[in-house]
């Protein structure tokens, strides 16, 4: 039996990627969902039940953090997976370990695309903006680091800050409207803290940075800033919301190593005209678990999602995902 432990930010999909291939693997699922989306748990329960699946191999479970420890410490689990903050990863790593259980955790990051000389500028902002304000921004493997070299940063800036000012934000159901709200009101200030916090340590606002006043609900707009250093918490910590941190680097190799200069690894992009380099940049030297190469990406179900370092270990999708959760058992038959 393995317990998943999930999100709300993606509330069905993030469940479908774990219990589909745990089940295929020939587990048993447990899912522990956020509390302010079981009923999506419960609407993939009845229809996995709907399509045949047998009693009790998929079972939601609404139930609170200290009952969900309970449940992890229980003989019948024998593994965790969670979708969540590093924080979180910590609590349920230290408490899976204790009883000798197996993890897969992915965790929270601070992507970086990289935009080197030769890219097509207009891909590239426009997949820089897509890669940051999708979800409002509330995606673990966005676009949140933009590290340009020098020979492009002053136009890739204008072009990038100009776009994202113009971004509409209101009722996302709304044709013209390309942000929505935040998720919860405290994900919202603890963003504006961070940005906050980042200019009183030396960045500056290109544009948004500010909290809108007349309207209903928990927004924040596109927000760009440079002059981002090691020490803000742009720099160093993941920003959950659409807020953009622009880098300057000297070259291939300074916008590389800025890059990896991150306790995190989930995702990251390049963008260029040479793809051989780009490749060669992604294999060899980007420390991350997931490197897109001119355009932005999420999950594909035939390759493994998962990150390096405080983003998580483990992988989810493609055949590394179907494995994650099973035994290779040995058996020797004497000659």
């Amino acid at each position: 039996m393995i317990i998943g432990i999930q999100p709300w930010n993606f509330p069905a999909y993030q469940v479908v990627r774990y219990s589909i291939a745990n089940l295929m693997a020939g587990n048993g699922v447990l899912l522990k969902h956020a509390s302010n989306v079981t009923g999506s748990g419960l609407l993939l329960e009845r229809i996995y039940k709907a399509a045949g699946l047998p009693e009790n191999l998929f079972t939601v479970l609404t139930i609170s953090h200290e009952q969900s420890n309970a449940v992890i410490d229980h003989e019948a689990v024998r593994g965790v997976t969670l979708t969540g903050s590093a924080a979180a990863g910590e609590i349920i790593a230290e408490r899976a370990g204790r009883a000798l259980k197996k993890t897969v955790l992915e965790l929270g990051s601070n992507d970086a695309y990289i935009v080197l000389e030769d890219a097509d500028l207009d891909l590239a902002v426009k997949t820089c903006v897509e890669g940051r304000i999708y979800n409002n921004g509330e995606t673990c493997v966005a676009a949140k680091r933009f590290i340009i070299v020098d020979a492009v940063y002053d136009a890739f800036v204008a072009a990038f800050t100009d776009a994202m000012q113009n971004i509409e934000h209101g009722d996302p159901r709304q044709n013209n409207v390309g942000l929505g709200p935040m998720a919860r009101k405290d994900l919202r200030d603890d963003l504006h803290k961070q940005v906050q916090d980042s200019v009183a340590k030396g960045a500056r606002i290109l544009c948004g940075g500010s909290i809108p006043e007349d309207t209903d609900g928990f927004f924040y707009p596109a927000t760009v800033l440079d002059q981002v250093e090691p020490g803000q918490p742009a720099y160093d910590d993941e920003l959950f919301g659409p807020v953009a941190a622009v880098i300057r680097a000297k070259d291939a190799e300074d916008a590389m190593r800025i890059a990896n200069d991150s306790k995190f690894g989930l995702g990251g992009g390049i963008l260029t005209a040479d793809v051989e380099r780009a490749k060669t940049l992604a294999a060899d030297h980007f420390d991350t678990g997931m490197i897109f190469i001119n355009g932005f990406g999420l999950a594909t179900p035939n390759m493994p999602f998962g990150g390096v370092k405080r983003s998580g270990y483990g992988r989810e999708h493609g055949g590394f995902g179907i494995k994650e959760f099973v035994n290779v058992k040995a058996i020797h038959v004497a000659a």
